[in-house]
Protein backbone atom coordinates (compact mmCIF):
# COMPACT_ATOMS: atom_id res chain seq x y z
CA UNK A 1 0.00 0.00 0.00
CA UNK A 2 2.64 2.49 0.70
CA UNK A 3 4.11 2.44 -2.74
CA UNK A 4 0.79 2.57 -4.03
CA UNK A 5 0.15 5.83 -2.53
CA UNK A 6 3.47 7.32 -2.67
CA UNK A 7 2.83 7.12 -6.28
CA UNK A 8 -0.62 8.68 -6.18
CA UNK A 9 1.01 11.62 -4.43
CA UNK A 10 3.69 11.63 -7.40
CA UNK A 11 1.45 11.23 -10.51
CA UNK A 12 -0.68 13.86 -9.20
CA UNK A 13 1.40 16.13 -8.26
CA UNK A 14 0.19 16.20 -4.65
CA UNK A 15 2.76 17.19 -2.50
CA UNK A 16 5.40 19.64 -3.40
CA UNK A 17 8.96 20.05 -1.73
CA UNK A 18 8.62 22.52 0.03
CA UNK A 19 4.89 21.87 1.12
CA UNK A 20 3.69 22.11 4.77
CA UNK A 21 0.76 19.48 5.38
CA UNK A 22 -1.76 19.41 7.70
CA UNK A 23 -2.99 15.64 7.94
CA UNK A 24 -6.49 14.95 9.58
CA UNK A 25 -6.49 12.66 12.06
CA UNK A 26 -9.21 11.19 14.04
CA UNK A 27 -7.25 8.01 15.43
CA UNK A 28 -8.79 5.51 13.18
CA UNK A 29 -7.20 3.46 10.92
CA UNK A 30 -7.89 5.25 7.79
CA UNK A 31 -6.23 8.63 9.11
CA UNK A 32 -3.62 7.09 10.84
CA UNK A 33 -2.53 5.18 8.20
CA UNK A 34 -2.23 8.26 5.98
CA UNK A 35 -0.37 9.71 8.97
CA UNK A 36 2.21 6.73 8.61
CA UNK A 37 2.49 6.31 5.08
CA UNK A 38 2.91 10.22 4.85
CA UNK A 39 6.14 9.96 7.17
CA UNK A 40 7.11 7.60 4.64
CA UNK A 41 6.50 9.65 1.72
CA UNK A 42 8.83 12.42 3.59
CA UNK A 43 11.70 10.13 2.51
CA UNK A 44 11.25 10.67 -1.26
CA UNK A 45 9.76 14.36 -1.13
CA UNK A 46 10.87 16.91 1.43
CA UNK A 47 7.69 18.41 2.66
CA UNK A 48 6.30 18.98 6.70
CA UNK A 49 3.83 17.40 8.55
CA UNK A 50 1.14 18.85 11.35
CA UNK A 51 -1.22 16.74 12.71
CA UNK A 52 -4.62 17.99 13.33
CA UNK A 53 -7.60 16.61 15.76
CA UNK A 54 -10.98 17.34 15.79
CA UNK A 55 -12.97 16.20 19.16
CA UNK A 56 -16.40 16.44 17.95
CA UNK A 57 -17.97 16.37 21.93
CA UNK A 58 -20.49 13.91 20.88
CA UNK A 59 -18.93 10.81 22.53
CA UNK A 60 -17.90 12.15 25.89
CA UNK A 61 -14.78 10.15 27.18
CA UNK A 62 -14.62 8.39 24.40
CA UNK A 63 -14.11 11.20 22.24
CA UNK A 64 -11.44 12.87 24.73
CA UNK A 65 -9.61 9.52 25.18
CA UNK A 66 -9.17 9.95 21.36
CA UNK A 67 -7.68 13.37 21.12
CA UNK A 68 -5.41 12.43 23.76
CA UNK A 69 -3.81 9.38 21.71
CA UNK A 70 -3.70 11.18 18.67
CA UNK A 71 -1.90 13.72 20.54
CA UNK A 72 0.65 10.88 22.15
CA UNK A 73 1.07 9.54 18.62
CA UNK A 74 2.25 12.76 17.68
CA UNK A 75 4.66 13.73 20.43
CA UNK A 76 6.18 10.29 19.76
CA UNK A 77 6.64 10.65 15.80
CA UNK A 78 7.90 14.25 16.77
CA UNK A 79 4.34 16.11 14.53
CA UNK A 80 3.66 19.20 15.71
CA UNK A 81 -0.20 18.72 17.32
CA UNK A 82 -3.28 20.78 17.05
CA UNK A 83 -6.94 20.19 17.90
CA UNK A 84 -10.39 21.76 19.10
CA UNK A 85 -13.11 20.78 20.90
CA UNK A 86 -16.59 21.83 19.63
CA UNK A 87 -19.99 20.86 20.32
CA UNK A 88 -21.00 19.82 16.99
CA UNK A 89 -24.68 18.96 17.50
CA UNK A 90 -25.13 22.37 19.09
CA UNK A 91 -23.35 23.53 16.15
CA UNK A 92 -26.02 21.23 13.78
CA UNK A 93 -28.84 22.82 15.32
CA UNK A 94 -27.91 26.51 15.11
CA UNK A 95 -26.38 26.43 12.02
CA UNK A 96 -29.39 24.02 10.41
CA UNK A 97 -27.37 21.42 9.52
CA UNK A 98 -27.14 17.83 9.55
CA UNK A 99 -24.75 16.16 12.45
CA UNK A 100 -22.47 14.91 9.21
CA UNK A 101 -22.48 18.36 7.35
CA UNK A 102 -21.67 20.14 10.81
CA UNK A 103 -18.89 17.97 11.21
CA UNK A 104 -17.26 17.97 7.91
CA UNK A 105 -17.68 22.05 8.35
CA UNK A 106 -16.30 22.04 11.73
CA UNK A 107 -13.06 19.72 10.62
CA UNK A 108 -12.49 21.59 7.31
CA UNK A 109 -12.53 25.17 8.91
CA UNK A 110 -10.48 23.75 11.94
CA UNK A 111 -7.70 22.48 9.36
CA UNK A 112 -7.44 26.09 7.40
CA UNK A 113 -7.19 28.07 10.71
CA UNK A 114 -4.18 25.48 11.20
CA UNK A 115 -3.27 26.42 7.87
CA UNK A 116 -3.30 29.09 7.92
CA UNK A 117 -1.01 29.75 10.52
CA UNK A 118 2.05 27.72 8.80
CA UNK A 119 1.34 29.13 6.03
CA UNK A 120 2.19 27.46 2.40
CA UNK A 121 0.54 23.88 2.17
CA UNK A 122 -2.48 21.75 1.94
CA UNK A 123 -4.76 19.68 3.77
CA UNK A 124 -4.55 16.21 3.74
CA UNK A 125 -7.32 13.69 4.58
CA UNK A 126 -7.69 10.05 4.55
CA UNK A 127 -11.08 9.55 2.11
CA UNK A 128 -10.06 6.13 0.38
CA UNK A 129 -11.39 3.83 -2.29
CA UNK A 130 -14.62 2.77 -0.55
CA UNK A 131 -15.71 6.31 0.40
CA UNK A 132 -15.36 7.32 -3.27
CA UNK A 133 -17.65 4.35 -3.61
CA UNK A 134 -20.34 5.67 -0.72
CA UNK A 135 -19.69 9.08 -1.92
CA UNK A 136 -20.79 8.36 -5.70
CA UNK A 137 -24.02 5.81 -4.40
CA UNK A 138 -24.79 9.26 -2.17
CA UNK A 139 -24.72 11.45 -5.19
CA UNK A 140 -26.54 8.63 -7.37
CA UNK A 141 -29.46 8.35 -4.75
CA UNK A 142 -30.09 12.36 -4.03
CA UNK A 143 -29.51 13.39 -8.17
CA UNK A 144 -26.59 13.78 -9.73
CA UNK A 145 -25.27 15.08 -13.16
CA UNK A 146 -21.51 13.77 -15.29
CA UNK A 147 -18.88 16.01 -12.27
CA UNK A 148 -21.05 14.52 -9.40
CA UNK A 149 -20.69 10.94 -10.73
CA UNK A 150 -16.64 11.57 -11.04
CA UNK A 151 -16.58 11.87 -7.39
CA UNK A 152 -14.20 12.95 -5.58
CA UNK A 153 -10.67 14.75 -6.85
CA UNK A 154 -7.32 13.49 -5.76
CA UNK A 155 -6.76 17.36 -4.95
CA UNK A 156 -9.59 19.83 -4.97
CA UNK A 157 -7.95 23.44 -3.54
CA UNK A 158 -6.49 23.18 -1.01
CA UNK A 159 -7.49 19.63 -0.09
CA UNK A 160 -5.37 16.80 -1.11
CA UNK A 161 -6.39 12.65 -0.94
CA UNK A 162 -3.35 10.69 -1.26
CA UNK A 163 -5.57 7.50 -0.22
CA UNK A 164 -8.14 8.00 -3.27
CA UNK A 165 -6.47 4.48 -4.83
CA UNK A 166 -6.39 2.09 -2.49
CA UNK A 167 -9.78 -0.02 -0.34
CA UNK A 168 -10.41 -0.10 2.89
CA UNK A 169 -9.05 -3.85 3.21
CA UNK A 170 -5.61 -2.98 1.84
CA UNK A 171 -5.51 0.37 4.20
CA UNK A 172 -6.67 -2.96 7.37
CA UNK A 173 -3.65 -4.57 5.83
CA UNK A 174 -1.33 -2.10 6.57
CA UNK A 175 -2.24 -1.38 10.09
CA UNK A 176 -1.69 -4.84 11.46
CA UNK A 177 1.09 -5.36 9.23
CA UNK A 178 2.81 -2.54 11.17
CA UNK A 179 1.27 -2.81 14.09
CA UNK A 180 -0.66 0.90 14.23
CA UNK A 181 -2.69 1.11 17.10
CA UNK A 182 -6.17 2.77 16.46
CA UNK A 183 -9.14 4.01 18.03
CA UNK A 184 -13.03 3.09 17.20
CA UNK A 185 -15.36 5.14 16.67
CA UNK A 186 -18.50 2.77 17.41
CA UNK A 187 -20.80 4.90 15.76
CA UNK A 188 -19.55 3.97 12.06
CA UNK A 189 -20.79 0.53 12.82
CA UNK A 190 -24.65 2.47 13.24
CA UNK A 191 -26.69 3.21 10.18
CA UNK A 192 -27.43 6.43 11.95
CA UNK A 193 -26.33 8.55 9.37
CA UNK A 194 -26.70 8.39 5.53
CA UNK A 195 -23.44 7.49 4.31
CA UNK A 196 -23.31 4.75 7.15
CA UNK A 197 -26.23 3.10 6.04
CA UNK A 198 -24.78 2.95 2.16
CA UNK A 199 -21.17 1.82 4.21
CA UNK A 200 -23.41 -0.99 6.38
CA UNK A 201 -26.62 -1.84 4.35
CA UNK A 202 -26.67 -0.81 0.62
CA UNK A 203 -23.13 -1.69 -0.86
CA UNK A 204 -22.92 -4.91 1.44
CA UNK A 205 -26.52 -5.95 -0.04
CA UNK A 206 -25.13 -5.12 -3.41
CA UNK A 207 -22.19 -6.98 -3.63
CA UNK A 208 -23.11 -10.19 -2.44
CA UNK A 209 -26.26 -10.47 -4.50
CA UNK A 210 -25.04 -8.42 -7.65
CA UNK A 211 -21.42 -7.73 -8.14
CA UNK A 212 -18.54 -8.92 -5.40
CA UNK A 213 -16.28 -6.96 -6.94
CA UNK A 214 -18.45 -3.66 -6.81
CA UNK A 215 -15.93 -1.19 -4.65
CA UNK A 216 -12.95 -1.03 -7.72
CA UNK A 217 -16.13 -1.40 -10.45
CA UNK A 218 -17.43 2.26 -8.88
CA UNK A 219 -14.36 3.44 -9.01
CA UNK A 220 -13.30 2.40 -12.36
CA UNK A 221 -16.57 4.15 -13.28
CA UNK A 222 -15.75 7.48 -11.51
CA UNK A 223 -12.08 7.48 -13.32
CA UNK A 224 -14.21 7.31 -16.66
CA UNK A 225 -16.59 10.07 -15.54
CA UNK A 226 -13.75 11.96 -14.29
CA UNK A 227 -11.95 12.48 -17.62
CA UNK A 228 -15.26 13.05 -19.12
CA UNK A 229 -15.63 15.81 -17.22
CA UNK A 230 -12.37 17.50 -17.00
CA UNK A 231 -12.37 18.13 -20.66
CA UNK A 232 -16.26 19.37 -20.98
CA UNK A 233 -15.01 21.70 -17.80
CA UNK A 234 -11.77 22.80 -19.92
CA UNK A 235 -13.50 23.27 -23.07
CA UNK A 236 -16.64 25.13 -21.19
CA UNK A 237 -14.43 27.59 -19.96
CA UNK A 238 -12.58 28.22 -23.48
CA UNK A 239 -16.07 28.86 -24.48
CA UNK A 240 -16.53 31.28 -21.35
CA UNK A 241 -13.82 33.33 -22.14
CA UNK A 242 -14.94 33.78 -25.65
CA UNK A 243 -18.58 35.25 -24.47
CA UNK A 244 -17.68 37.38 -21.84
CA UNK A 245 -18.25 40.84 -22.32
CA UNK A 246 -17.42 42.36 -19.05
CA UNK A 247 -16.38 40.83 -15.98
CA UNK A 248 -16.38 42.42 -12.33
CA UNK A 249 -16.43 41.30 -8.65
CA UNK A 250 -19.98 41.29 -8.45
CA UNK A 251 -21.18 41.24 -11.95
CA UNK A 252 -20.48 39.18 -15.03
CA UNK A 253 -22.52 40.39 -18.56
CA UNK A 254 -22.51 37.12 -20.93
CA UNK A 255 -23.32 37.32 -25.07
CA UNK A 256 -26.57 36.09 -25.62
CA UNK A 257 -26.11 35.18 -29.20
CA UNK A 258 -22.69 32.97 -28.22
CA UNK A 259 -24.12 31.45 -25.03
CA UNK A 260 -27.01 29.83 -27.03
CA UNK A 261 -24.87 28.72 -29.98
CA UNK A 262 -23.13 26.08 -27.45
CA UNK A 263 -24.69 22.74 -26.33
CA UNK A 264 -26.94 22.55 -23.00
CA UNK A 265 -24.14 20.67 -21.61
CA UNK A 266 -21.87 23.55 -22.04
CA UNK A 267 -24.38 26.11 -21.17
CA UNK A 268 -24.60 25.31 -17.63
CA UNK A 269 -21.62 24.61 -17.30
CA UNK A 270 -20.85 28.32 -18.56
CA UNK A 271 -23.66 29.81 -16.24
CA UNK A 272 -21.86 27.31 -13.26
CA UNK A 273 -18.34 28.86 -13.79
CA UNK A 274 -19.77 32.51 -14.06
CA UNK A 275 -21.61 31.98 -10.39
CA UNK A 276 -18.80 29.90 -9.16
CA UNK A 277 -16.87 33.11 -10.27
CA UNK A 278 -18.93 35.28 -8.10
CA UNK A 279 -19.41 32.93 -4.73
CA UNK A 280 -16.09 31.01 -4.62
CA UNK A 281 -18.17 27.67 -4.61
CA UNK A 282 -21.65 26.64 -6.28
CA UNK A 283 -23.31 25.17 -3.36
CA UNK A 284 -26.94 25.36 -2.92
CA UNK A 285 -27.31 26.04 -6.83
CA UNK A 286 -28.93 22.82 -8.09
CA UNK A 287 -29.68 21.55 -11.69
CA UNK A 288 -33.33 23.02 -11.64
CA UNK A 289 -31.66 26.06 -10.78
CA UNK A 290 -29.44 26.13 -13.45
CA UNK A 291 -31.74 25.00 -16.62
CA UNK A 292 -34.68 27.90 -15.13
CA UNK A 293 -31.62 29.99 -16.33
CA UNK A 294 -31.12 28.72 -18.98
CA UNK A 295 -35.20 28.98 -20.31
CA UNK A 296 -34.81 32.60 -19.30
CA UNK A 297 -31.81 33.61 -21.57
CA UNK A 298 -33.69 31.18 -24.14
CA UNK A 299 -36.90 33.28 -24.10
CA UNK A 300 -35.14 36.72 -24.77
CA UNK A 301 -37.64 38.70 -22.43
CA UNK A 302 -35.96 42.26 -22.11
CA UNK A 303 -35.99 43.09 -18.70
CA UNK A 304 -36.87 39.34 -17.18
CA UNK A 305 -35.17 38.47 -14.45
CA UNK A 306 -34.47 35.14 -11.98
CA UNK A 307 -33.52 34.90 -8.23
CA UNK A 308 -31.14 31.73 -7.44
CA UNK A 309 -29.72 31.08 -3.81
CA UNK A 310 -26.91 33.02 -2.41
CA UNK A 311 -28.62 36.45 -3.86
CA UNK A 312 -27.25 35.23 -7.49
CA UNK A 313 -29.55 37.23 -9.89
CA UNK A 314 -29.86 36.40 -13.83
CA UNK A 315 -31.26 39.36 -15.86
CA UNK A 316 -31.78 39.73 -19.32
CA UNK A 317 -30.78 42.59 -21.45
CA UNK A 318 -30.35 43.25 -25.11
CA UNK A 319 -27.91 41.21 -26.75
CA UNK A 320 -26.80 40.18 -23.33
CA UNK A 321 -27.39 38.54 -20.10
CA UNK A 322 -26.44 39.24 -16.87
CA UNK A 323 -25.03 36.86 -13.90
CA UNK A 324 -25.13 39.02 -10.50
CA UNK A 325 -24.76 39.15 -6.97
CA UNK A 326 -26.65 41.42 -5.60
CA UNK A 327 -25.45 43.17 -2.45
CA UNK A 328 -27.96 42.93 0.39
CA UNK A 329 -28.39 44.67 3.56
CA UNK A 330 -28.72 42.93 6.11
CA UNK A 331 -31.58 45.03 7.65
CA UNK A 332 -33.59 47.81 5.99
CA UNK A 333 -35.31 50.38 7.38
CA UNK A 334 -39.35 50.88 7.51
CA UNK A 335 -40.29 53.85 5.35
CA UNK A 336 -43.19 55.85 4.05
CA UNK A 337 -43.51 59.07 2.26
CA UNK A 338 -46.29 60.94 0.35
CA UNK A 339 -46.38 61.70 -3.03
CA UNK A 340 -47.49 65.07 -3.77
CA UNK A 341 -49.96 64.33 -7.10
CA UNK A 342 -48.96 68.68 -8.17
CA UNK A 343 -45.39 67.94 -8.91
CA UNK A 344 -41.89 65.90 -8.61
CA UNK A 345 -41.45 64.20 -5.70
CA UNK A 346 -37.93 63.27 -4.76
CA UNK A 347 -37.18 60.89 -1.93
CA UNK A 348 -33.32 61.28 -1.47
CA UNK A 349 -33.02 58.36 0.37
CA UNK A 350 -34.44 55.89 -2.21
CA UNK A 351 -32.26 57.39 -5.16
CA UNK A 352 -35.84 57.88 -7.08
CA UNK A 353 -38.23 60.33 -8.45
CA UNK A 354 -41.93 59.84 -9.06
CA UNK A 355 -43.28 62.06 -11.92
CA UNK A 356 -47.41 62.29 -11.53
CA UNK A 357 -49.61 63.11 -14.14
CA UNK A 358 -53.45 63.54 -13.89
CA UNK A 359 -55.05 63.06 -17.90
CA UNK A 360 -57.63 62.51 -19.79
CA UNK A 361 -58.27 58.61 -20.51
CA UNK A 362 -58.16 60.09 -24.18
CA UNK A 363 -54.96 61.21 -23.80
CA UNK A 364 -52.97 57.86 -22.95
CA UNK A 365 -52.02 54.50 -24.61
CA UNK A 366 -52.36 52.19 -22.00
CA UNK A 367 -50.91 49.23 -24.30
CA UNK A 368 -47.44 50.87 -24.15
CA UNK A 369 -45.26 48.85 -21.78
CA UNK A 370 -42.82 50.16 -19.87
CA UNK A 371 -41.57 48.53 -16.39
CA UNK A 372 -41.53 51.91 -14.21
CA UNK A 373 -44.30 53.81 -16.25
CA UNK A 374 -47.95 52.83 -14.71
CA UNK A 375 -51.44 53.95 -15.39
CA UNK A 376 -54.42 53.81 -13.14
CA UNK A 377 -58.16 54.65 -12.61
CA UNK A 378 -57.87 57.97 -10.53
CA UNK A 379 -61.01 58.13 -9.52
CA UNK A 380 -60.66 54.80 -7.67
CA UNK A 381 -58.07 55.84 -5.69
CA UNK A 382 -59.01 56.19 -1.86
CA UNK A 383 -57.28 59.55 0.02
CA UNK A 384 -53.63 60.34 -0.27
CA UNK A 385 -50.57 58.37 -2.31
CA UNK A 386 -47.65 57.33 -0.51
CA UNK A 387 -44.64 55.32 -1.08
CA UNK A 388 -43.51 52.60 1.43
CA UNK A 389 -42.17 48.81 1.54
CA UNK A 390 -44.03 46.46 2.69
CA UNK A 391 -45.74 45.67 6.39
CA UNK A 392 -46.87 42.36 8.25
CA UNK A 393 -49.81 41.19 7.02
CA UNK A 394 -50.04 43.20 3.44
CA UNK A 395 -51.94 41.99 0.90
CA UNK A 396 -53.37 43.44 -2.40
CA UNK A 397 -55.49 41.98 -5.78
CA UNK A 398 -52.99 41.17 -8.12
CA UNK A 399 -53.21 42.49 -11.65
CA UNK A 400 -55.47 39.38 -13.88
CA UNK A 401 -56.01 37.49 -10.79
CA UNK A 402 -59.44 37.08 -9.17
CA UNK A 403 -59.42 37.93 -5.41
CA UNK A 404 -55.97 39.11 -3.25
CA UNK A 405 -52.97 37.71 -2.35
CA UNK A 406 -50.58 37.64 0.84
CA UNK A 407 -47.94 39.87 -1.05
CA UNK A 408 -45.18 37.56 1.02
CA UNK A 409 -46.74 35.04 -1.40
CA UNK A 410 -46.34 36.85 -4.24
CA UNK A 411 -42.83 37.22 -3.27
CA UNK A 412 -42.53 33.78 -3.02
CA UNK A 413 -43.86 32.78 -6.38
CA UNK A 414 -41.67 34.99 -7.99
CA UNK A 415 -38.59 33.49 -6.35
CA UNK A 416 -37.35 37.00 -4.69
CA UNK A 417 -35.22 36.62 -2.00
CA UNK A 418 -36.08 37.47 1.01
CA UNK A 419 -33.15 40.21 1.79
CA UNK A 420 -34.53 41.75 -0.88
CA UNK A 421 -38.27 41.92 -0.44
CA UNK A 422 -37.72 45.14 1.80
CA UNK A 423 -36.24 47.04 -0.75
CA UNK A 424 -38.89 46.81 -3.45
CA UNK A 425 -41.60 50.45 -3.02
CA UNK A 426 -44.70 49.52 -2.66
CA UNK A 427 -47.72 52.35 -4.16
CA UNK A 428 -50.36 52.85 -1.98
CA UNK A 429 -53.52 54.96 -1.35
CA UNK A 430 -54.94 54.70 1.93
CA UNK A 431 -56.78 51.77 1.83
CA UNK A 432 -55.05 49.41 -0.97
CA UNK A 433 -51.33 48.38 -2.38
CA UNK A 434 -52.07 49.67 -6.11
CA UNK A 435 -48.55 48.59 -7.39
CA UNK A 436 -45.53 46.60 -6.71
CA UNK A 437 -43.26 48.92 -8.22
CA UNK A 438 -41.32 46.97 -11.16
CA UNK A 439 -43.64 43.93 -10.67
CA UNK A 440 -47.21 44.16 -10.59
CA UNK A 441 -50.25 46.73 -10.23
CA UNK A 442 -53.48 46.00 -8.65
CA UNK A 443 -56.63 44.94 -10.51
CA UNK A 444 -58.30 47.36 -8.28
CA UNK A 445 -57.55 50.20 -10.29
CA UNK A 446 -56.93 49.02 -14.05
CA UNK A 447 -58.67 51.39 -16.70
CA UNK A 448 -61.76 49.87 -17.64
CA UNK A 449 -64.36 51.37 -20.63
CA UNK A 450 -65.80 53.39 -17.96
CA UNK A 451 -62.79 55.55 -16.73
CA UNK A 452 -62.70 59.31 -17.36
CA UNK A 453 -59.27 60.19 -15.77
CA UNK A 454 -56.32 58.65 -15.20
CA UNK A 455 -53.16 58.86 -13.28
CA UNK A 456 -49.96 58.41 -14.75
CA UNK A 457 -46.59 57.44 -12.84
CA UNK A 458 -43.48 57.43 -13.50
CA UNK A 459 -40.62 56.13 -11.02
CA UNK A 460 -37.05 56.84 -11.95
CA UNK A 461 -34.14 55.33 -10.58
CA UNK A 462 -30.69 57.05 -9.91
CA UNK A 463 -29.22 53.87 -8.94
CA UNK A 464 -31.84 51.51 -9.93
CA UNK A 465 -32.37 48.39 -7.67
CA UNK A 466 -34.00 46.97 -11.23
CA UNK A 467 -31.50 47.79 -14.07
CA UNK A 468 -31.28 44.78 -16.36
CA UNK A 469 -30.87 46.64 -19.91
CA UNK A 470 -27.18 45.96 -20.86
CA UNK A 471 -25.66 46.65 -24.49
CA UNK A 472 -22.43 46.14 -26.15
CA UNK A 473 -20.53 49.48 -25.09
CA UNK A 474 -21.80 49.73 -21.27
CA UNK A 475 -18.95 50.70 -19.00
Amino acid sequence: MKEKVINTIIKNNLIEKGDNIVVGVSGGPDSMALLYVLREAKKKIDFKLYVAHVNHGVRGKEADEDEEYVREVADKLGIPFYSIKVDMSKYAKENRLSEEEAGREIRYSFFRQVLSQIGNGKIAVAHNKNDQAETLMMRFIRGTGLDGLKGMDYKNGDVIRPLLDVSRDEIERYIKENNIEVRIDKTNFKPIYSRNKIRLELIPFIKENFNENFIDTIYRTSRLMAVDSDFLKKHALEKYEQMIHKETKNKIIISREKFLDQHDSIKSRILRIAIEKLLGHIKGIEEKHIYDAINLVFNNNTGKRIHLPKNIQISIGYGYFTVEKIDLKDEIPNYEYIIDIEKITKIDELKIEIITEILDVNEVDINKTNRFIKYFDYDKIYGNLYIRNRKPGDKFFPLGMKGKKKLKDFFIDLKIPRDIRDKIPLLVDDCNIIWVVGYRTSELYKIKPETKRVLKIQIKYKEDLYETRYSPNIN
